[in-house]
C-alpha cells in the first residue's frame, strides 16, 4: 500500500507538461498543486482511519480505503478542468491514507522495539523504491498518447494491492485491543499521545523531513526535466539515481538498526543531513545557483541517502510506547506529519526560482531544527539507547 502512496505522486510528475498544456496552466509552479492537494487529502483523512481499524479491525477498513483511492482514480481520468482533476487529487490521497496509517499499525501489532524499526524500515525501501521506476511507469504511460494513462496505471496498481491483501492479509488487530468507536474513545488515545513526549517529539521531526521530501518532489520536474538541467526524457534517469541511494539507505537501516538501536542512527542520519545540507547551499551559492549537474546529484543522493537512517526509526520511535491505541496513535501522528510535511514542502517548492537554491535552504533549515526538536525530546540526552531502541 505504501507504494500506491509513492507511484501516486511520482508518476504524475512527467506529465505535467502535458497536463499544463491541456488545461492551460498559466504558472508551472502551480502544477506543483498536483502533489500538494493529495497531501491535503492524504492528511486529515488518516484521523478517520485510525479509530475505524482500532474497532473495525485493519482488515476492512483498508479495503474500503482503496475503494476510495480507486474512485479518484477514476475522476482524475474524466478531469474536464484543472479544478476537477484536483479534486479528485484530494479524493486519491483521502483514499492512499488508509494504507499509510494501516501499514503501520498493522507493523506496531505484529513487532515491537529494534524488529519494528528494521520491519519499517523494509516498507519504507518499498516506499522508496518505487520512485526509481515511477516517473519511467508515467513517461511510458505518455507514450500511449495521454497523460490520462497515467491513472490507468495508478487503477491497475490499486486493482493488484486490492487483490494481494484480499488473498494475503490476516486480521493483526488482537482482540484485546480493540477499542469502542466513540469520541470519547477517540479523544483519550489522542490525549495519551499527545502526552507522550517522545511520541509527539519524534513525530515533529518526522514531519520537517518529509518537508524536505516534499519540497524536493514537487520542484523535482523542473529542476530536471523543463527548467534548470532541461533533462527532458532521461528526467526519471535523474529521479531514479537519487531514489536509488534511499533505497539502499533504507535496506543498511534494516539491518544495522537491530545492532546499534534506533535513537543512534536516526540522530546520527539526522545531523549529517543537516551538515550536507548546508554544504548544498554553500555549493549552490558558488555556482549562481546551477552547479554542474553531477555534482548537483552528488550532493542531493547523498542528502537523501542520510534521511533514510532518520525517517522510518522517528516513525518505529514514536508509535512504540503507543501499542494499545497503535491505530488511533498512528493515525493521528500520521495527520500531524504529513500535514506539518506537506506545509513545509509547499514553502519549498513555491520558493522555486530557477535554481537549486531553495532545496538547499529548506533542507538545512528543517534538518537543523528536526535536531533542535530531538534534542528537547530527549532532554539534550543525544546518541543514548536503551535496551530495545
Amino acid at each position: 500500500m505504501m507504494a500506491v502512496t509513492a507511484i501516486s505522486i511520482d508518476n504524475l510528475l512527467p506529465a505535467f507538461p502535458a497536463i499544463e498544456t491541456r488545461f492551460g496552466v498559466s504558472d508551472p509552479n502551480h502544477l506543483q498543486l498536483l502533489v500538494y492537494v493529495y497531501m491535503l487529502g492524504f492528511g486529515p483523512a488518516q484521523i478517520v482511519y485510525g479509530p475505524l481499524s482500532d474497532a473495525l479491525g485493519r482488515r476492512p477498513v483498508l479495503m474500503a480505503s482503496l475503494g476510495v483511492y480507486v474512485a479518484g482514480c477514476v475522476l482524475a481520468m474524466l478531469a474536464p478542468s484543472f479544478g476537477w482533476l484536483l479534486a479528485a487529487r484530494v479524493i486519491q490521497g483521502i483514499g492512499a491514507a488508509g494504507g499509510r496509517v494501516l501499514s503501520t499499525a498493522i507493523v506496531r501489532d505484529r513487532f515491537a522495539g529494534r524488529e519494528m524499526a528494521s520491519v519499517m524500515s523494509l516498507i519504507m525501501m518499498v516506499f522508496l523504491i518505487v520512485p526509481m521506476i515511477a516517473p519511467a511507469i508515467g513517461g511510458a504511460m505518455l507514450a500511449f498518447g495521454s497523460w490520462i494513462y497515467v491513472f490507468v496505471s495508478m487503477l491497475i496498481l490499486a486493482f493488484i494491492v486490492t487483490a494481494w491483501f484480499g488473498w494475503r492479509m490476516p486480521e493483526t488487530l488482537h482482540p484485546e485491543y480493540r477499542r469502542p468507536l466513540s469520541l470519547k474513545a477517540t479523544v483519550q488515545a489522542v490525549r495519551l499521545t499527545l502526552a507522550t513526549r517522545v511520541a509527539v517529539g519524534y513525530a515533529t521531526a518526522l514531519g520537517l523531513l518529509t518537508g524536505c521530501i516534499m519540497g524536493y518532489v514537487g520542484s523535482a520536474q523542473q529542476v530536471f526535466d523543463t527548467g534548470l538541467y532541461k533533462l527532458g526524457p532521461l528526467f526519471p534517469v535523474a529521479f531514479g539515481l537519487v531514489a536509488g541511494a534511499m533505497g539502499a539507505a533504507t535496506l543498511i537501516n534494516s539491518r544495522a538498526v537491530r545492532r546499534l538501536g534506533m535513537r543512534r542512527l536516526s540522530q546520527a542520519g539526522t545531523l549529517a543531513f543537516t551538515v550536507v545540507g548546508v554544504v548544498q547551499v554553500i555549493l549552490g551559492l558558488a555556482y549562481g545557483g546551477h552547479p554542474p549537474l553531477a555534482l548537483f546529484l552528488a550532493v542531493l543522493a547523498a542528502n537523501q541517502f542520510l534521511i533514510s537512517f532518520a525517517m522510518p526509526n522517528f516513525n518505529a520511535l514514536a508509535l512504540e510506547p503507543l501499542g494499545a491505541v497503535a491505530g488511533t496513535a498512528s493515525s493521528f501522528l500520521g495527520f500531524y506529519t504529513t500535514i506539518l510535511g506537506a506545509g513545509c514542502g509547499y514553502a519549498i517548492g513555491q520558493s522555486f526560482d530557477g535554481t537549486v537554491l531553495p532545496i538547499g535552504i529548506g533542507y538545512a533549515t528543517l534538518g537543523g531544527l528536526a535536531m533542535v526538536v530531538i534534542a528537547w525530546t530527549e532532554r539534550g540526552r543525544l546518541f543514548q539507547y536503551g535496551p530495545s531502541t
